[in-house]
């Protein structure tokens, strides 16, 4: 049996599983965060309850060792040779990455290489890296990639409609995010409806506060809805998604902003926050749309309308589906925003859902659609931590 710890570092949080493989048992999780500050929270997993303190952290390096420690003070290992290897998420892999990768020195340099594509991320994923090489130095250490499972999209599908120069010199394209969720949940789906996933056609709906929608064919992502940058695509919490491009430059000019303010109104300022003027928070929304909030409704007809123009394009694409799938914290437990896209694919589709059964489900696996469904509809909750686990078991065993 071999320990292998699955690793999300963001720029100001840390998340890890410790699974026993194989077998894929968790042995622990948790989650340190507010990276930098005085009052940062680290919590952790101990005989299945949660112990939490709120302490100085004020960097990666001991965000690593504390939580490193604790693994020893729980009695969770040993000791730290126990760990054989460490998996890290790793947004962005360009074109250069296909596949995930056992980690060299140069593979650290070319990923460094990619930060310009993913400023916010890429960077905290080294700096993760750097503090567990440095705790875990006998370990073997992976990335894995939230970008390489939509590396098999066709060219139609991910090159934009702008000069070819543009993806020639500066690889502008679409690259897709959340990769390891959607593999995830499609052959997850795939072996609920005891499938192979080389036979099925199912399009993933991975919604969250940040939101993306994928059309898998035999298991490969043939289009995916987040493009150059996870801006792109279907409405989010603070994100707009897909907006006439002229926007932009027109808003620039009439509310004088740079560069730098407008991303930060695309990205920051839009989406169900900008919409609602409530809260980015789904269930925020929801709770809106039960007391009849005009803002809260108009936000969430605005969201559906955005999923199911995304899931027909992709339904036509794949020439019909066996399956879609929800998954992600608005995927998994927003009952209201699944029973409303379901609805308005009834009639295109022949969905028809377990009314009763969506209400009363969330964040558990189950088929929501009925037998008359001529698409089934699943609810998979997503676990990108084990996809992280079983590629670096592969590669750190071959």
């Amino acid at each position: 049996m071999t320990k292998i710890i699955s690793v999300n570092a963001g720029s100001s949080s840390l998340k890890f599983q410790l699974f026993e493989m194989p077998s894929e048992e968790v042995l622990t999780s948790g989650i340190v965060e507010r990276i930098g500050f005085e009052d940062a929270i680290f919590t952790i997993k101990v005989n299945g309850e949660k112990v939490t303190k709120t302490l100085p952290i004020l960097d990666h390096t001991k965000a690593v060792s504390l939580l490193l420690e604790a693994l020893v003070e729980h009695k969770i290992v040993a000791n730290l040779d126990e760990i054989k290897a460490a998996g890290h998420r790793a947004v962005h892999g360009g074109e250069i990455f296909k596949e995930s990768v056992l980690v060299n020195d140069e593979v650290v340099e070319q990923f460094a290489s990619l930060s310009e594509l993913a400023p916010l991320h890429n960077p905290a994923g080294l700096i993760g890296y750097n503090a567990f090489k440095e705790n875990l130095p006998h370990a073997k250490h992976t990335f894995v990639f939230d970008t390489a499972f939509h590396q098999t999209m066709p060219k139609e599908s991910f090159i934009y409609p702008l000069p070819i120069r543009y993806y020639n010199d500066y690889k502008i394209r679409r690259y897709g995010f959340h990769g390891t969720s959607h593999q995830y949940v499609a052959n997850r789906c795939a072996e609920l409806m005891n499938k192979k996933v080389e036979d099925t056609k199912i399009i993933t709906l991975h919604l969250g506060n940040g939101a993306s929608i994928t059309a898998v064919d035999g298991g490969k992502s043939i289009n995916t809805s987040m493009g150059f940058t996870p801006l792109a695509g279907i409405m989010m919490g603070t994100r707009c998604g897909d907006i006439d491009p002229a926007i932009v430059t027109y808003m620039m000019k009439k509310e004088g902003l740079t560069p730098e303010e407008m991303n930060d109104v695309m990205n920051k300022q839009s989406g169900m926050l900008g919409v609602s003027g409530i809260s980015s928070d789904a269930r925020d929304i929801e709770d809106g749309c039960k007391e009849g909030n005009p803002a809260a409704l108009l936000t969430t007809d605005v969201y559906v309308n955005r999923v199911i123009n995304t899931v027909g394009g992709y339904y036509a694409q794949l020439g019909g589906a066996d399956a879609i799938v929800f998954t992600g914290g608005i995927g998994e437990n927003d009952t209201n925003i699944r029973k409303l896209v379901c609805e308005k694919l009834k009639d295109a589709f022949g969905i028809t859902i377990d009314t009763e059964l969506n209400a009363k489900t969330r964040g558990k696996e189950v088929l929501l659609s009925t037998e008359e469904s001529k698409v089934q509809v699943w609810l998979v909750p997503t676990n990108e931590e084990l996809v992280i686990a079983r590629d670096t078991y592969r590669l750190t065993n071959a």
